[in-house]
């Protein structure tokens, strides 16, 4: 009896071929999906092919780094949804397992013959991947993850103390390339930030002064210098000779709390202008003058911020990408889809992509129109 009416139930209620382990594996994996968080994501910028296609590259909190095609997650938003709010699940072009800890930036370093892509992460490294390899992959998706090796691999310094004990490798929070002498410079969690020659992997110089870990960095090429952005409120201005800190610059108007901190930082084309992303707002500083032009109170912390011309764009956490004039005044503010937002890159036809939580990617135009929302599946472990 119990047999019949086993048989007799629709296949949806028939729970004897039930996989609960399965159904677990499945449940956990959607969280994590849920919670990744994409910490950088940056347009490839540098193809001589202006009818190319259009590809960015992305750092995830899962420690991947993804490349993918915009031209095909234009096409799949347009075919999966018409609605502009609409969230786009996409296959990358390449994505490889960077990290052991989360992927916190990426960056490109063009050189003509290989370009590169550097990353850095929560492991202490900073990898160098071949950007041919990662633009056009051949392996399927499904064993993609460990099919590469980093033509460079870089590892911070660890630091003696009290009877020979060596200090954990701190990580590296943000990179910054300098093309015109072949350098990277790290912002790193113990304080320093380091100068890396990409020729000879050797360190070439450390930057010490700041009292907590650092968030940023920027470069300003024509004076030889570089600034850092740090968790103890201060952003400090490095000549690239010496090592030594010429200019300690406090952007927090009014420190009323222990807990500010400068999150991002950023330099102008003519490298006369700075703008410091802190735990209150914006601040900006002529460079030529080393006076503050404006100090600006936001809703929510500034997580990252770049120059587009005269004018400054803004993330941070709240899901809203702002646009500012020199002096300070609000230009525009559209809504985006990452609820907090870490990232926010240009490219040279006026688009703009906003990444951060949930692993989201939100693509705008110049015009302030979503191109596309997507997201992307991680390496499953």
């Amino acid at each position: 009896m119990a047999t019949a009416a086993a048989q007799a139930l629709p296949a949806s209620m028939d729970a004897r071929g039930w996989d609960e382990a399965s159904y677990r594996r499945g449940i956990l994996r959607a969280r994590d999906f849920s919670s990744r968080t994409l910490f950088r994501a940056v347009f490839f910028d540098h193809s001589d092919d202006s009818d190319s296609d259009v590809l960015l590259a992305a750092a995830s909190s899962d420690g991947s780094l993804a490349s993918f095609s915009l031209s095909s997650c234009i096409s799949a938003a347009s075919a999966s949804s018409q609605a502009e709010a609409a969230v786009t699940l996409v296959d990358p072009v390449c994505i490889v397992q960077a990290h052991s800890g989360p992927a916190y930036d990426v960056r490109f370093y063009p050189d003509p013959q290989q370009p590169l892509l550097f990353s850095c992460g929560d492991d202490g490294r900073i990898r160098g991947w071949r950007w041919h390899e990662m633009q056009s992959c051949l392996v399927p998706l499904s064993l993609q993850g460990d099919h590469l090796e980093p033509a460079l691999d870089l590892v911070n310094p660890q630091h003696e103390g009290p009877w020979g004990a060596r200090s954990p490798i701190p990580e590296n929070n943000a990179i910054a390339i300098n093309k015109q002498d072949g350098s990277i410079f790290a912002a790193a969690g113990d304080a320093c930030a380091y100068c890396w020659d990409v020729e000879t992997g050797k360190c070439k110089m450390t930057f010490k002064g700041h009292t907590d870990y650092l968030h940023s960095v920027a470069i300003r090429e024509s004076n030889r210098q570089v600034v850092t952005g740090s968790e103890d409120g201060t952003a400090r201005i490095w000549d690239c000779r010496s090592g030594k800190c010429t200019q300690v610059v406090h952007p927090v108007k009014k420190k009323a709390f222990e807990s500010s901190w400068v999150s991002c930082v950023a330099i102008d084309a003519s490298e006369s202008w700075l703008a410091c992303g802190t735990s209150s707002g914006i601040s900006v500083w002529s460079l030529l003058s080393n006076e503050c032009i404006f100090n600006l109170d936001c809703h929510a912390p500034v997580q990252d911020l770049l120059f587009d011309k005269n004018q400054i764009l803004a993330v941070g956490a709240e899901p809203v990408l702002s646009r500012f004039t020199i002096n300070g005044t609000i230009l525009s503010q559209i809504e985006c889809a990452p609820q907090s937002a870490f990232s926010i890159s240009n490219h040279s036809s006026g688009m703009a992509a906003v990444a951060g939580y949930g692993g989201l990617v939100d693509v705008i135009s110049e015009l302030g129109s979503h191109l596309c929302t997507f997201s992307s599946r991680g390496l499953d472990k």
